[in-house]
């Protein structure tokens, strides 16, 4: 009987009648609503996913990687200055795309200057520090600070882990 009662209450009306749900030990949904469907978790995002985004763009864009990786003594000066120029041109253009760069200190370096923060994330003492935090000194490096990161959305089904594919010729 209870399977009569269902099948035209279903037919006639898409709702299972309480009595039903009841003898059947079923909680009822919310009048009207469809149960939503369970969505997947995101992928968790690892601390090193940026890091090997943008090295992947370094290499797919000026082949990074690649240089770095290459044994260069056997090359002459004057090879290696011509290929630095040219990886030099591309790494900046790809970061540029990608990032904001200001400095840290806006100065110029070898010229004296106060530090903006004691914070050691912010500025570096370097040379003969005294035991405490010194107020500033001579500026050798502005530092550089990212005031904007717009990376493309990683694809999660790609191993983000391999920075530049292998590549195989078919003939």
């Amino acid at each position: 009987m209870l399977a009569f009662r269902s099948f035209f209450q279903l037919l006639f009306h898409g709702t299972l009648p309480e009595a039903v749900l009841t003898e059947l030990n079923l909680a009822p949904r919310a009048a009207g609503r469809p149960a939503a469907p369970a969505t997947p978790a995101p992928p968790p995002v690892r601390t090193a996913d940026g890091a090997l985004q943008m090295l992947a763009i370094l290499q797919r864009d000026a082949r990074l990687v690649d240089f770095i990786m290459e044994d260069i003594a056997p090359y002459s000066d004057d090879q290696v200055g011509a290929a630095v120029r040219t990886l030099h041109d591309q790494c900046r253009e790809s970061l540029t795309r990608y990032l904001t760069l200001q400095p840290v200190i806006d100065g110029v370096e070898g010229t004296p200057t106060r530090a903006p923060s004691a914070d050691p994330s912010v500025v570096k003492f370097i040379g003969n520090v005294p035991a405490g935090a010194p107020s500033g000194g001579t500026l050798r490096h502005k530092g550089w600070r990212a005031v904007k990161v717009d990376l493309p959305a990683v694809n999660p089904r790609q191993d983000s882990t391999v920075v530049a594919p292998a590549e195989i010729e078919i003939e």
